[in-house]
């Protein structure tokens, strides 16, 4: 297995840090796996995965996002997109990297894994290019946070108007996550949410480029992200003949212990997805790739891939 790492240059100028995983023997791979991996973490907490897709043939590629990881450069880096249209930057990031991709393996399937931010990532890639793709996996999706969403819009906005665009904002952290532990009291951390696992808890809490409070620009560019995805005339757009598959656990808060998710599927549904299908995993938390049973995840997830190359 060859391990490498590179920069891009995205179209604003800004350095887009990418790790890739692939078989000694390139002309084994059988297809191409992009990674967009969540908020408050990297892309290098996939690397279990990606070995294991690699192992059945699969070259991986995951970029860190702007505001995350190696591509933030620091820890006090952390949290922040752009000054203007962050969200579309990010998944403009994304689509660059596609394009690396295709020129690195020309005539090879290229699919595109995106996990909690990055699903909602994904599904805008989606309906701006999904036919440069051959199928998505959406991973601990949200559905759309309607009012609540709208009135987050404005408190980013005030808090960015109070403190400016690059301040913490403690609030907006707290709206966002404090009612996410609450199903699993009593709690032995903060993040129990995430995982069953304690043992991948607390490496997440030892990672310095894990959690943490994140600007209020930042949650500006999330929720407005967030609108963006759940619009019909978006939806629409999304190709008929793009393959997608969302999974979670079914005590994901993210997805609204799969209500969210499934107000998702049923979006498209109804745009007329024609391959369209969904796994839940029974007492799963957020991160289904780090819970207990990730060995039956990864099993699901490589499965559906054969399937569809």
């Amino acid at each position: 297995m060859l391990k490498q790492s590179f920069r891009f240059r995205a179209g604003d100028g800004t350095a887009i840090f990418v790790f890739k995983w692939s078989p000694e023997k390139l002309d084994k791979a059988r297809g191409v796996v992009q990674i967009a991996h969540g908020m408050a973490e990297h892309a290098r907490r996939y690397g279990d995965f990606a070995e294991a897709l690699v192992r059945a043939g699969y070259i991986v590629y995951a970029n860190d996002h702007r505001g995350h990881g190696k591509t933030a450069g620091s820890p006090e880096n952390i949290g922040f997109f752009a000054d203007k249209d962050g969200w579309e930057l990010v998944v403009e990031d994304m689509h660059h990297l596609t394009g690396i991709i295709h020129e690195e393996n020309p005539g090879r399937p290229v699919f595109l894994f995106g996990h909690s931010m990055g699903s909602l990532l994904a599904r805008n890639y989606s309906f701006l290019y999904g036919k440069e793709i051959e199928g998505v996996i959406l991973s601990g999706t949200a559905g759309d946070p309607g009012f609540m969403g709208t009135l987050g819009l404005v408190l980013a906005k005030w808090e960015m108007k109070r403190m400016g665009k690059r301040a913490k904002s403690p609030l907006l952290n707290r709206l966002t996550f404090a009612g996410y532990n609450k199903p699993f009291k009593p709690t032995r951390t903060e993040f129990d949410w995430l995982s069953r696992d304690q043992a991948e808890v607390d490496k997440y809490i030892a990672d310095p480029y894990c959690g943490g409070i994140f600007t209020a620009n930042f949650f500006y560019d999330l929720l407005r992200g967030m609108k963006e995805i759940n619009r019909w005339d978006n939806i629409i757009k999304t190709p008929k003949e793009l393959p997608i598959c969302l999974l979670s656990g079914d005590k994901d808060p993210v997805g609204g212990n799969t209500k969210g998710v499934m107000q998702v599927y049923r979006a498209y549904q109804k745009a007329g997805i024609r391959d369209l299908s969904y796994r839940f995993y029974q007492d799963g938390r957020h991160e289904i790739l780090k819970e207990l049973n990730r060995e039956e995840v990864i099993s699901d997830i490589i499965d559906w891939l054969n399937a569809h190359c």
